[in-house]
């Protein structure tokens, strides 16, 4: 079978981190520290921004990933009354000091390789089926999400 490709004749993107990856930060307060990522955040570059030449916006720039208990912030909410549509009493929602994981730039981050146990780049193969993966820089060995 084929490999698949797009219309424009690339094959399609493989995203570098996943849901479910167990990483390890590079680069800031948390830097040594491991977590699984419990969100990938894609943000795209506005259309004018890729117009512009003075501004170096991408189609990929600015993707994220927030990572169970790293990058802790705290956040100071106020109580908040919501009408329950259910009942006929409003709900409160309590307020207080939250302690909420934020965002990190992916680039901050480096997969660790579950067969290997260590941070690594990634490389990408094709299977005979066209279908892309993810291969550990080290060993070699394919990375897949448990998750």
């Amino acid at each position: 079978m084929a490999a698949r490709v797009h219309e424009h004749g690339h094959p399609p993107h493989v995203p570098e981190i996943r849901k479910g990856d167990t990483v390890v930060v590079i680069a800031g307060k948390d830097s040594g520290k491991r977590g699984v990522v419990e969100r990938v955040i894609r943000r795209t570059a506005s259309r004018g921004a890729l117009r512009v030449p003075y501004r170096r916006g991408t189609p990929t720039s600015g993707t994220a990933v927030v990572v169970g208990g790293l990058n802790i912030a705290k956040r100071h909410t106020k109580p908040r009354q919501t009408s329950g549509r259910t009942d006929r009493m409003p709900k409160v929602q309590q307020g207080g000091i939250l302690d909420l994981a934020m965002p990190l730039d992916v680039s901050k981050v480096m997969l660790v390789c579950p067969k290997c146990d260590r941070p690594t780049r990634i490389g990408h193969t094709t299977l005979e089926d066209g279908h892309r993966i993810r291969i550990c820089g080290h060993c070699g060995q394919a990375l897949e999400v448990t998750a």
